[in-house]
């Protein structure tokens, strides 16, 4: 991506992202690291944008969107999760199942999400500040990069959950 075009993009991005963030429910950092990552994929495509201002605004207000439309869709436990200390076969079995399941999701997962998630999902318990020197970046960048691994990890699992349910 090109210096001058982030250098002119950044503070209108931010403010952008500042002013939709609050209707989304979302943190305006994660709304930028979004917003980029679609420039990104735009470049590689396209090209720089002809207007790149008014694309950043279309493009802000589109992942907008789409935060919202997944914060409505997704719903709490009405009740606690189901308590995991019975140790029939069945239970021990599909457990592993999800294991599995989770463990492949993250394989799959790009960048450097598969090792974020792994080293969240230690049984060391990291903390961030040992997350970040362990992967090499900043300590900052951990929530923004967590939110969107996470993402990611719900889209890949989404089908794969649904796919299960429709049988029942």
């Amino acid at each position: 991506m090109s210096h001058d075009l982030v250098t002119i993009l950044r503070p209108l991005l931010t403010a952008e992202a500042s002013a939709e963030a609050h209707a989304t429910g979302t943190e305006p950092g994660d709304l930028e690291q979004a917003v980029w990552l679609r420039l990104l994929e735009h470049l590689d495509t396209d090209g720089p944008p002809a207007d790149p201002q008014s694309w950043l605004r279309s493009a802000v207000r589109s992942e907008a969107r789409r935060s919202r439309r997944t914060t409505m869709l997704e719903r709490p436990y009405e009740t606690e999760p189901a308590d995991d200390t019975e140790r029939t076969p069945e239970h021990l079995a599909l457990a592993a199942a999800r294991g599995r399941a989770l463990r492949d999701a993250v394989r799959r997962l790009p960048g450097r999400c598969p090792s974020l998630m792994t080293a969240l999902l230690s049984p060391m318990d990291l903390t961030y500040r040992e997350i970040a020197g362990e992967l090499g970046i900043s300590q900052g960048s951990l929530g923004p990069e967590r939110s969107r691994c996470l993402g990611c990890l719900r889209r890949l699992l989404t089908p794969e959950v649904a796919a299960r349910g429709a049988r029942g």
